[in-house]
């Protein structure tokens, strides 16, 4: 089926717009604006003891912020206008002019207070918005565009999150992505009790990244709690408990992950890195190898896979993986600096340096890149 689109595009620091596909994007809910079951949170305090009364409303709007949506865009027209002039205000720089932040989780209220935004942020603020216009917006997951962090051997996981309105077959999304085309066949919709869970995995995962590791440990057991069917939260909950040295509760985190999505490639990842440490190199490679069948599009699995291959050495399929990875990513440092490590265990120091100068180029900085640059210095002297 031929698939057309007419879009909304707009000259912004961010792409911000709505899209109207075909009718080939699929759907996993038949009511995808269902709010969390109190019954469910009744559940969550029962068996996790968490006080949900305590809990973010990702979405809520105060009163500030209802006032300001009725005076600029009201609640009368088309529901697809409301949604466009809605869109025309909070990107307008004479108006809320929000500005696209990588690093932050933040709800809906923070992001109306501060103006700073990342995909889930945005949708929190769009759909809370949507809602209080009359509009039944919902939250989609784009899987297409899963984003990974690297912590040493381990992997974080975070997705795409945006809005859609509509019936399947004539849906309309918002597109809040700073990058290349999007093929939103990929994008699902979840309920609003996953995106509050996704809240919380994601702010896990950025306390992670700042190494605040009880801060961490907190926002990913309430993730896994709220929606213990998502991958994600497992993943990154099973992150923080092997930092804090629980290595049992992470490998229990980690089949989890694999119990919610048996094919997620970061799960299998961080239980292979696990498996390594404990000193079950069988149970190990068995799962490096069952990756290295897989079209994965992750390159730190990749760069993991080469990492193994070359203590095994076995340096043909060490480069073989590097590769992947420096296909997959040429933006990053890690996979040229792999590169440089496979070419110094085969000997060619020359074209080490050579590979060490490109990582460099990229990210003097990085911690394999640094690592290179020692074992070429201390393999002869201060040579670079």
């Amino acid at each position: 089926m031929h698939q057309t689109r007419s879009m909304i595009r707009r000259p912004a620091r961010v792409v911000a717009l709505l899209l109207v596909p075909g009718g080939l994007l699929w759907a996993c809910a038949s009511s995808p604006t269902a709010t969390i079951p109190v019954d469910h949170l009744a559940r969550v305090s029962a068996d996790s003891g968490i006080d949900v009364e305590e809990l973010a409303a990702p979405m809520q709007l105060t009163e500030e912020m209802k006032e300001w949506l009725h005076a600029t865009v009201g609640s009368y027209g088309a529901k697809i206008e409301r949604l466009r002039q809605l869109l025309a205000a909070i990107e307008d720089p004479d108006n809320l002019n929000v500005q696209y932040d990588p690093s932050y989780t933040g709800t809906a209220e923070e992001a109306f207070t501060t103006r700073r935004v990342n995909c889930l942020s945005y949708t929190h603020l769009f759909v809370g918005m949507a809602r209080e216009l009359g509009v039944e917006a919902y939250f989609l997951s784009v899987r297409e565009l899963e984003r990974y962090a690297k912590d040493g051997d381990l992997i974080l996981v975070s997705e795409h999150i945006t809005a859609g309105y509509g019936a399947e077959h004539e849906r309309r999304i918002l597109e809040f992505f700073v990058g290349p085309e999007v093929d939103y066949r990929s994008a699902v919709p979840i309920s609003d009790q996953d995106a509050l869970a996704l809240y919380y995995s994601n702010r896990g995962a950025e306390l992670l990244l700042a190494e605040d590791n009880p801060g961490a440990r907190e926002m990913l057991d309430i993730a896994v709690a709220v929606a213990p069917g998502l991958s994600d939260g497992w993943i990154n909950l099973g992150v923080v408990r092997r930092r804090l040295g629980d290595l049992d509760g992470a490998e229990q985190a980690y089949l989890s992950a694999l119990e919610a999505e048996p094919a997620s490639i970061p799960a299998l990842s961080n239980l292979a890195a696990l498996k390594r440490r404990r000193g079950e190199r069988d149970a190990a490679r068995e799962i490096m190898g069952l990756l290295g069948r897989r079209r994965v599009r992750n390159p730190f699995v990749y760069l993991a896979l080469g990492d193994a291959s070359l203590q095994a050495g076995q340096a043909s399929d060490a480069r073989r993986f590097f590769r992947r990875a420096l296909k997959l990513d040429r933006r990053r440092a890690e996979p040229y600096a792999a590169m440089g490590s496979w070419a110094l265990a085969t000997g060619d120091r020359r074209s080490a340096r050579e590979w060490l100068d490109r990582a460099r180029a990229r990210d003097p900085e990085n911690p394999r890149v640094l690592r290179l640059a020692s074992r070429l210095e201390g393999a002869a002297g201060a040579i670079l």
